[in-house]
């Protein structure tokens, strides 16, 4: 084999990490850190979907964001990538639109508008609410797919998503919910079991979504709350978290080309 032959092919990938009430800056930087492992991979940073050219030239695509919606121009640039094989990572609330009533009589609650239906139908769903943010178990609900192959159930202090869904899923994890949001519009029917991390397919491509790992910082909820008095690292503080991250990332490199 000769050493051309020799080479892996390069990879670019389109990280989006952007948005509101999270720590950005510690995300992005620990996924960064994460697809630099493997050197063949070339990484854009963007803080919203509006690069169109670089959504199209991407191999794979990975988000992390908090009520970003892409503009319908970038929706449906992305539709036509994922139907031609392109892979999509999208963890945390990549799947929130939010809104914060300011008047009538569910003012001071967070509404989550269907404003996007074409982007929650890609990725498979749609935050709705949470419960405060406490300990539970999430469990593996295909112990056989090498996404969580070997992966034990485990205990996250997380934001544990209620969501609706969109398509089929092919949940992988998943987590039983006994405690109805608060400070939401819809939170009083959201008791049940709720898929944690899932595939869903397009075409030729398909989206792995991830709904643990919420962040944040002092900071980050400015300027609603000027100061926030910890530091939050939930699933990221569990060497399981950056398992099943890696495992994303290679899923990501397996895409048909």
């Amino acid at each position: 084999m000769s050493e051309a032959e020799a080479r892996p092919p390069r990879i670019d990938c389109v990280l989006i990490c952007g948005g509101v009430w999270h720590d950005m800056d510690f995300a992005r930087l620990e996924l960064l850190k994460l697809l630099a492992e493997d050197p063949s991979v070339r990484t854009r940073v963007f803080e919203n979907y509006e690069n169109l050219d670089a959504l199209r030239e991407a191999d794979i695509l990975i988000t992390y964001t908090c009520d970003v919606t892409p503009s319908l121009a970038a929706q449906e640039v992305l539709r036509d990538w994922l139907s031609a094989g392109g892979r999509w990572h999208a963890l945390h609330g990549t799947n929130s639109v939010l809104r914060l009533l300011a008047e009538g009589p569910d003012k001071g609650l967070w509404d989550a508008p269907r404003w996007a239906p074409l982007f929650m139908d890609m990725l498979g769903s749609q935050f709705i609410s949470h419960p405060p943010i406490a300990p539970y178990t999430v469990t593996v609900a295909d112990p056989e797919h090498p996404l969580v192959k070997g992966i034990a159930p485990f205990e996250t202090t997380d934001e544990l998503y209620h969501m609706e869904t969109h398509g089929h899923l092919h949940v992988l994890l998943e987590t039983e919910c006994t405690v109805e949001g608060t400070g939401f519009v819809e939170a009083a029917d959201a008791l049940g079991k709720h898929p944690v991390m899932y595939l869903k397919d397009h075409g030729k491509g398909a989206v792995l979504y991830n709904t643990l790992g919420h962040c944040r910082g002092h900071y980050d909820l400015q300027p609603m709350l000027d100061w926030w008095p910890t530091v939050d690292r939930c699933a990221w503080d569990l060497p399981v978290f950056y398992d099943l991250l890696r495992r994303g990332i290679a899923w990501l490199k397996q895409r048909e080309t």
